[in-house]
């Protein structure tokens, strides 16, 4: 098991640390213990945190309404809720 990732049933939870502002939305890699997340969207009035919902839910199948941030809302280093990903993106190495 990757040190980033672990299921809770059928949920995916990912400990991620978000780089807001980027020229474009990308994985790219690792930051510690966590996986590095760029998005586009500035750090303002949660813009960033909906933006990075919205990404992961595109990169892993589902509604936007089943990624959830259960931690570090204010901050970088958050920890997502993926509710039953459909897909796992390839680059990510996620083994179910």
């Amino acid at each position: 098991m990757s040190s980033f990732y672990q299921w809770d049933g059928g949920d995916l939870l990912i400990a991620c640390h978000l780089q807001p502002k980027a020229s474009k939305d990308e994985f790219c890699g690792l930051h510690d213990d966590r996986l590095k997340i760029r998005i586009t969207a500035p750090p303002i009035e949660g813009k960033a945190n909906t933006h990075l919902c919205k990404f992961l839910a595109k990169q892993f199948g589902v509604s936007k309404s089943m990624v959830s941030i259960i931690n570090g809302e204010l901050g970088r280093q958050k920890r997502v809720r993926i509710s039953q990903p459909t897909k796992l993106p390839d680059e990510l190495g996620i083994m179910c």
